[in-house]
């Protein structure tokens, strides 16, 4: 891909679109960066990328920029519907995604998750098999470093691991994982997206440029992920909990069994760090997409065993008088709650927060059969308590702080206080992180 002397508008100036500006410009592009916030506020990035030549067009967007441009690099946070991008379009100007550019000068496999959750275990636990087999990786994309940084950086690499959000697939064409996983659907970005049909699609599209000579690693127990595979050009390649695979990988008597070509390997279950059943389902995806990649089996193993949680994602804080407390504040959407309630008996369900639109009904039945107690917070307490508070024994907190003293005081010794709101953060707290560290230190000042 020729950049040289390109006229190219890197939309948005978070992370991932300084990257892309510093990186054009050190290909000889003529970059326009443009974002809605001022200059005063961006007085950081303008100093990062200082001496570029770089033209800057801040606390605006213009539309002659966009329609001059040979190409446009928009963020992740930027709709497709935003009227200068359709404009653009229609006009006949390339857009394109980060990782969309970036892949255009990755030569090493890539492999690419996504899902609804459990994206970033995933992603972590592949990208910890190929380093423990020796393998130069780079591990990016969703989770931590762009993509095109390490292009930039020019570093030799064998295995390239990236997490993908559907707001990064919106904007490719060519992009073509060597090995795709989808992990899970559920309702998510209701805020984005016009349907949950639309968001689908913006997942599925992980698979568009695939060939058969390629493989989709995609859970065999989620009807909406099954059903959507029967299309995939790539080879399948299943993983399950519940049902023994003649191709693919699954669980049987606490061992994971992996079937491919008809050969057959089998892993030991019970050692593992990682507790919960979404756990079991990302490892078994991780294992397949490292595999199939020709990854040491002792070694992709001893690397499972020694994997512990990720911070906010079913982390084990205390125990205390005989109850377990656990914190699980990424679970900001239904389908990793649920994950969550699969994991443990007689639960006191702290949940709530900022409603991101879904349907809480998928919640009902493991409310019933685990949740002995509700507590619920925040901005989608009325909605929670419309929706679910009859099912068990039913609260309101003002606080996060409340919440984890009501949980205190009614949680009997043998059972788990868990907090998993299946909202987002955005009501009470600046991030996810700062609802987990609340909880995190509300429950240690018991």
């Amino acid at each position: 891909m020729k950049l040289c002397d390109k006229k190219i508008v890197v939309m948005g100036l978070a992370r991932t679109g300084v990257a892309c500006a510093r990186f054009l410009a050190g290909q000889g592009a003529i970059v326009t960066a443009t974002d809605l916030r001022d200059e005063q506020v961006l007085a950081p990035v303008i100093q990062e990328l200082d001496g570029l030549g770089i033209h800057w067009a801040l606390g605006y967007h213009d539309k002659i920029d966009f329609l001059a441009a040979d190409l446009i690099v928009v963020s992740p946070g930027v709709p497709m519907t935003h009227p200068l991008l359709v404009a653009s379009r229609e006009a006949g100007v390339e857009i394109v995604s980060e990782i969309e550019l970036a892949s255009r000068f990755i030569s090493a496999p890539i492999v690419a998750i996504t899902g609804t959750n459990g994206k970033t275990t995933t992603t972590t636990i592949t990208g910890e098999i190929f380093k423990q087999c020796g393998l130069a990786t780079y591990v990016g994309g969703n989770i931590g470093d762009p993509l095109i940084e390490m292009v930039e950086s020019k570093q030799p690499v064998e295995r390239v691991v990236a997490e993908i959000s559907s707001f990064q697939l919106e904007w490719i064409s060519t992009f073509r994982p060597k090995v795709a996983a989808l992990l899970n659907l559920s309702e998510d970005h209701l805020d984005r997206y016009a349907s949950y049909q639309e968001y689908i699609a913006a997942k599925l599209r992980l698979f568009e440029n695939q060939s058969a000579d390629d493989f989709a690693v995609v859970n065999r127990d989620d009807k909406l992920v099954w059903e959507s595979a029967q299309t995939l050009t790539a080879t399948l390649f299943p993983f399950s909990r519940s049902r023994e695979l003649d191709e693919g990988i699954f669980c049987r008597n606490s061992q994971i069994i992996y079937r491919h070509d008809g050969a057959e390997l089998q892993f030991p279950a019970d050692r593992f760090k990682l507790t919960g059943v979404h756990n079991l389902e990302n490892i078994m995806a991780a294992l397949a997409c490292t595999l199939l990649l020709g990854a040491d089996p002792a070694k992709a193993l001893e690397t499972v065993q020694n994997f512990e949680s990720l911070h906010h994602r079913m982390e084990f804080v205390r125990k205390f008088k005989g109850v377990n407390y656990y914190e699980d504040s990424k679970a900001t959407n239904v389908g990793s709650v649920e994950k969550a309630l699969e994991s443990f008996n007689e639960i006191t369900l702290i949940a709530g927060g900022k409603d991101k639109g879904g349907s809480y009904a998928p919640l009902v039945a493991l409310i019933q059969q685990r949740v002995q107690h509700l507590i619920l917070i925040g901005e989608a307490a009325d909605r929670m308590q419309l929706e679910l508070g009859a099912l068990t024994d039913t609260h309101r907190a003002v606080t996060l702080e409340e919440a984890v003293w009501i949980a205190s005081q009614i949680t009997t010794p043998g059972g788990t206080v868990l907090m998993s709101p299946a909202c987002s953060s955005f009501d009470m707290f600046k991030d996810y992180e700062e609802r987990a560290n609340r909880f995190i230190a509300a429950v240690k000042a018991l």
